[in-house]
């Protein structure tokens, strides 16, 4: 009878194929506060975060999250607001921060809490000031933002991540299974007849048409979905 397929085994579910979100820190976004002040005390590793995450301490005995830049330590001070001076650490509105200068985790609009530049090592460039803040982002377009859109100077910490050798395979099997991603794909005319429609036969082929209708039952539908029929209007 054979066993069912990768598609039909994705599509029951489980803790494989599901986002591990129970296991993240929280939602990441800056106070909603005109001004704060705090010290870095501790470091923490987040699975929902490949940049690590700065735990600081509030001067109203608060604590609170923030995405580390690249050099930061334990006991740095670290401020935000429109008054907050533009070194490394600091969180200021787009508009307060001079050209040149490296930020990450900009926000797209006002109070959404950092949306772009938030990946180990990648940084935003300060282009130019007009009515807005023109951006170089890590893409090397060239982007205008709101003046009051909130970004931390600095570059993102974690950087050359990528750099460091898996060296076994089981290694990345279970480093993609943390960020619920999957860590190989066989294809199917590398199968079996009994594991895939694709699998068998002499040589690597398909054997049939490889586009299915959408009303296939679940254990042929592979490949290609039959384009959708046009609409008459």
């Amino acid at each position: 009878m054979g066993k069912r397929i990768i598609p039909q085994r994705r599509g029951r579910g489980g803790l494989v194929y599901r986002s591990p979100s129970h296991r993240y820190y929280t939602d990441l976004k800056y106070p909603e506060l005109e001004s704060w002040e705090g010290k870095v005390i501790d470091f923490v590793k987040d699975p929902g975060h490949y940049t690590p995450l700065a735990l600081v301490e509030m001067n109203d005995n608060k604590k609170a999250l923030f995405l580390a830049h690249s050099g930061m330590f334990i006991g740095q001070k670290v401020k935000g607001g429109i008054n907050a001076e533009p070194i490394e650490g600091n969180t200021l509105p787009l508009g307060s921060i001079p050209d040149g200068m490296l930020v990450y985790n900009v926000e797209l609009r006002p109070g959404t809490g950092g949306n772009i530049a938030r990946t180990p090592g990648s940084f935003c460039t300060v282009v130019a000031h007009g009515e807005k803040v023109t951006l170089k982002l890590p893409s090397g377009e060239l982007k205008d933002f709101i003046p009051s859109c909130r970004a931390t100077i600095g570059i993102a910490g974690g950087g050359g991540r990528n750099t460091r050798p898996f060296m076994k395979a089981g290694k990345k099997i279970h480093a993609y299974q943390s960020r619920a991603k999957r860590p190989y794909t066989v294809r199917g005319v590398a199968m079996n007849a009994a594991n895939h429609p694709h699998g068998g036969g002499n040589h690597q082929h398909v054997g049939r048409p490889s586009t299915v209708g959408r009303n296939t039952p679940p254990g042929r539908k592979v490949g290609r979905l039959s384009p959708k029929k046009k609409k008459v209007k």
